[in-house]
């Protein structure tokens, strides 16, 4: 992991950076199962699932969730932190075997009206398989510290 302290004017509009990829395993589903109730039969129920569009499980829609923005982890900027998350949205299924990677764009910024001295990052948040092709999508939106001269 890195820590890169970045002001909120230090980041352009624009700028994207990409993970590593991360194989989706069995050992995946069964630790999210357990972890959140959700055995539901798209993600447990191999039999099931074989007679669906799908032709197999699928992956929880909140396990890529956490997986993918799990990955972006490996630079933290220490003058920000996650007001949350917006527009989530399950693109493609994940199977087992799949390969996810995350690509992370700065989309727009605005001052934050609730705190002079910080602004507004959006970024938008696109997992891709193995094919890129786009499997979730969502917009995170961070508070970052502006410089100290211009918060002033």
């Amino acid at each position: 992991m890195t820590e890169r302290p970045r002001p909120f004017e230090e980041i352009a509009v624009g700028e994207t950076r990409e993970t590593y990829g991360r194989t989706i395993t069995e050992t995946d589903f069964v630790v999210h199962a357990g972890h959140t109730g959700d055995f539901f039969p798209h993600h447990m129920d191999a039999e099931f699932m074989a007679k669906s569009e799908f032709g197999g499980r699928i992956a929880h829609g909140t396990m890529i969730f956490a997986i993918g923005i799990g990955l972006t982890a490996t630079e933290i900027n220490p003058l920000a932190f996650s007001y949350g998350y917006d527009r989530l949205r399950f693109v493609r299924p994940v199977f087992i075997g799949d390969t996810i990677r995350t690509r992370v764009t700065a989309a727009r910024k605005e001052d934050d009206p609730k705190r002079p001295a910080s602004g507004r990052l959006f970024e938008t948040v696109e997992v891709l398989n193995q094919r890129d092709e786009v499997v979730l999508a969502c917009e995170h939106i961070y508070i970052v510290q502006k410089k100290k001269e211009a918060a002033a």
